[in-house]
């Protein structure tokens, strides 16, 4: 057994850099050449071959790297072609969607006005009424009402249209049209 084994030894200190050039010839990557070399070690060496010289074992494991490749090129070609068998058919739902839009929600809600924001934030964050948002604030309803059109309008601009709102976009054009109305 000793006497493979001091083989082995041998032939990887003489000639490990000609095996490893040998096996990037083979495939062409010195990462994947690394792993031939020491794939097609194991198979030469891992029974006992009696009589074996350092010569003969270079031969046995050159075979052996253009084998392993030839193995694994192969492994590789009919997993590609039954590949699309094991994916599941429907997608899995996005776990982390919601904290995604969160993250854009976080940064619309961050452009707008402090007051804005405290309006929409205690409205549809808080469920507080418009009397109860001015309360909290000390301003009157009208403008709570007012701030929550605007924060809703600068919202829709950044995130789309909002579903849940309870303010509409044609509701926010009317408001918008009333003010510009009021003014003349």
């Amino acid at each position: 057994m000793a006497e493979w084994r001091e083989t082995m030894e041998q032939l990887v200190r003489d000639r490990e850099r000609a095996l490893l050039g040998y096996a990037y010839l083979v495939c062409g990557n010195p990462t994947q050449a690394q792993d031939l070399v020491q794939d097609a070690l194991v198979r030469t060496f891992s029974k006992p071959r009696p009589g074996l010289s350092a010569v003969k074992a270079e031969g046995y494991v050159r075979r052996a790297i253009t084998s392993v490749y030839i193995d694994q090129y192969r492994r590789n070609q009919r997993w590609k072609r039954v590949q699309h068998l094991f994916q599941p058919s429907e997608l899995a739902a996005d776990g982390f969607a919601a904290i995604e839009a969160g993250g854009n929600v976080a940064d619309a809600l961050a452009g707008l006005p402090a007051r804005v924001r405290a309006c929409v934030v205690l409205r549809y964050f808080d469920d507080l009424t418009v009397p109860e948002i001015g309360r909290q604030l000390g301003i009157a309803p009208g403008t709570v009402k007012r701030y929550l059109s605007d924060g809703i309008a600068q919202l829709e601009l950044a995130l789309g249209p909002l579903e849940d709102a309870d303010v509409s976009t044609a509701d926010v054009v009317d408001v918008t049209a009333r003010r510009s109305h009021e003014r003349n």
